[in-house]
């Protein structure tokens, strides 16, 4: 008897880009992102989007630092979509207060919060807090040892390295879901894809560069550590995130999306110390069929998602929209 087919969910990502168009110049407010950022969950969720997702950063070019306020701003004003980070930095957070903001937001929404535990892609975070990149790694799976903690029991009895030690004290609220939905977010790191295998959480994989097909051998690899630990692999929740944007027409599609995502790429691509500038040619490579841009009419992005999900097995795939500054409207 054949195993019935998996629902897939399609949801939206957001950094809350406050960049700068590459047109006049000017900086979008981040008042004004965090405003408009609610609307479009909300048109999200009256569109019928299964999830929506805040990423984390700390830059003067991003306004979500903070994605579990937005997200509760939203959650109140929804009913049915669900409510992610994507992702929250935990290597530089408290995981008490990362599962505190969460239940509470699982409260608002009667109960549609996930957290989505990452190390981030940028570093902005660590002196900001208070952390060495010497404890990158040790400070992630630390903390999210705890948070797993946390979310199994209510009294919590914990001791680590990096953090003071607690000792069978309860942490409040508790969330609707139970337990509340932690996945582990990895831009296509094995030792990520094993832990989340082992630990048999649900992972999100940011694939924004290549052939996302190039990432089957990760997802295999997270399916056996799953098996091994014991964990069912036909279970198991596997989303994927690139950057992307919709538009009557392909044509159309490609010209609005082009700029913005050009300059952003160049403004990380210099901070990064990459040796070639990100060019036309290098987008529309990426837009096509087999690339990692989703980018054109619905039909051809419905397409690349279709062979997405055939190549990689995903049960979730969110498109990142505005990678530079996208018009609200």
């Amino acid at each position: 008897m054949r195993e019935p087919v998996k629902r897939m969910e399609i949801g939206i990502s957001t950094f809350l880009e406050a960049t700068r168009d590459p047109l006049t110049g000017k900086s979008m407010d981040h008042a004004e992102r965090l405003r408009n950022a609610v609307e479009e969950i909300v048109l999200a969720d009256q569109a019928g989007l299964d999830v929506y997702g805040v990423g984390e950063h700390h830059r003067p070019d991003y306004a979500g630092s903070a994605p579990a306020v937005v997200l509760a701003a939203a959650a109140a004003m929804t009913k049915h979509i669900r409510l992610t980070s994507a992702v929250t930095v935990l290597s530089s957070d408290d995981p008490v207060r990362v599962y505190q903001s969460f239940s509470t937001l699982d409260g608002i929404s009667n109960g549609r919060a996930e957290i989505m535990a990452g190390r981030g892609s940028f570093i902005e975070s660590f002196p900001l807090f208070g952390y060495s990149l010497e404890d990158y790694d040790a400070l992630f799976e630390e903390k999210l040892e705890l948070l797993l903690a946390i979310r199994a029991s209510e009294k919590v009895t914990w001791r680590g390295g990096h953090r003071p030690a607690i000792d069978n004290l309860g942490v409040y609220p508790r969330s609707v879901q139970s337990p509340l939905p932690v996945w582990i977010a990895s831009g296509g790191n094995p030792e990520s894809a094993v832990r989340a295998g082992l630990l048999g959480l649900p992972i999100a994989f940011a694939i924004i560069g290549g052939m996302p097909e190039s990432f089957a051998p990760l997802i295999d690899l997270y399916k056996r550590a799953a098996a091994q630990a014991g964990h069912d692999p036909a279970k198991l929740q596997i989303a994927t995130h690139s950057h992307g944007f919709v538009a009557d027409t392909t044509a159309k599609a490609a010209e609005a999306f082009f700029l913005p995502t050009m300059a952003q790429m160049n403004v990380i691509g210099r901070e990064r110390g990459w040796n070639q500038p990100y060019s036309r040619a290098t987008y529309d490579a990426a837009r096509s069929l087999r690339g990692a841009l989703y980018v054109g009419d619905p039909e051809y992005v419905a397409e690349k998602i279709v062979l997405l999900r055939k190549n990689l097995g995903v049960t979730r795939f969110f498109l990142h929209v505005n990678v530079g500054t996208m018009p609200h409207k």
